[in-house]
């Protein structure tokens, strides 16, 4: 089969490699219909995550048709189509038992990281009862495959994790495609405001339409001093950090609003100072976390009862065979202006 091969820090390929098999009874063999690449896949090329070793098939989003199953997985069969999360729960151990799925001690996120991932004809997804979701015959497949990682982390790791409330001021650092989700999810709070905060023009236009009040380009430096202005001095009550760099994490702590929160989502590669001689006396709270994907069943039906459209996410189509202009593409968003990719296997 073709697959996405992580060749160490800079180098990918589109290989042919073995296809999958059953290697434990709760396994399943996924027939990859829809995949895409997460800024996840990007920090591993960059080298910051050692735990993804080279020779490794990268993606842990996906949807397909389920080919094999082991003999314990009861809840599907052969041709069943599915979401697969990007998160595998063996659903028994004390992590799971409390749904922080993404710590399971045998599984967690392992797709595209310790084990094969989706960015292939084919996957095994291990512990599947547990961790793909049944998709109906009416559902839009290129919509669903935002719920496998952008969309529950967005609103779990941001918009939960940040306690956004009614009437509250929302500053979203970042107009990636993570922090847009957050921008989504976000709204079903109704947060009297909505900041989006990034570099790039057209992604923060985007973000408008997407339903930001306001949209600050940082470019000039002056990004604290515009927030704190509009907010009477006063800063935010949620700053949701969705890059991964040390500077976007300062500038959060730098708006954040006494007794407000910063909920981080990026993934850091490099140390982030922390202001505690500034921040000691503020009643801040700051989070962290791993996408649990607890909250894909109610998303998914907000998806079905067009509540929120992920779909508006994707910008580009790819064919597999043409994965490599897909991570070129998605590397470059701001010459390409992409959000999403979809890659057709």
């Amino acid at each position: 089969m073709k697959a996405l091969v992580y060749r160490g820090p800079g180098k990918k390929a589109l290989e042919d490699h073995p296809k999958p098999d059953i290697n434990a009874p709760t396994d399943a063999i996924v027939k990859i219909t829809k995949t895409t690449i997460c800024g996840t896949d990007l920090h591993i090329l960059k080298g910051d995550l050692p735990s993804c070793k080279p020779g490794r098939i990268l993606g842990h989003e996906g949807v397909g048709v389920v080919e094999k199953v082991g003999p314990a997985v009861t809840a599907f069969k052969p041709g069943d189509r599915v979401l697969i999360s990007c998160v595998s729960a063996c659903g028994k151990c004390d992590y799971c038992r409390k749904q922080m799925y993404s710590h399971c001690t045998v599984g967690g996120w392992i797709l595209g990281n310790t084990i094969d991932g989706t960015q292939a004809e084919f996957v095994r997804t291990p512990y599947a009862d547990t961790s793909l979701y049944h998709i109906p015959a009416d559902a839009d497949e290129e919509a669903l495959v935002m719920l496998s990682d952008i969309l529950p982390t967005g609103f779990e790791c941001g918009v939960l994790n940040g306690k956004v409330q009614p009437g509250s001021i929302v500053a979203i650092v970042g107009a990636g495609p993570v922090g847009m989700a957050a921008l989504l999810t976000a709204q079903f709070f109704s947060p009297a405001e909505i900041i989006m905060i990034d570099l790039d023009d057209n992604r923060l236009e985007v973000a408008k339409r997407f339903g930001a009040t306001t949209i600050v380009n940082s470019a000039d430096g002056k990004a604290v001093e515009t927030i704190m202005k509009m907010t009477g001095k006063r800063g935010v009550d949620t700053a949701i950090e969705a890059v991964g760099i040390p500077a976007t994490f300062e500038l959060c702590e730098k708006i954040i609003a006494p007794g407000g929160t910063i909920a981080n989502i990026g993934v850091h590669g490099v140390k982030v100072d922390l202001h505690l001689e500034s921040l000691w006396d503020r009643n801040i709270s700051i989070t962290t976390r791993l996408v649990d994907t607890v909250t894909i069943p109610m998303l998914f039906k907000t998806v079905r009862s067009r509540k929120i459209d992920p779909k508006r996410l994707i910008t580009h189509r790819f064919k597999l065979d043409h994965i490599l202009d897909a991570y070129e593409t998605f590397a470059n968003a701001a010459k390409t202006k992409a959000l999403k990719v979809i890659i057709e296997a």
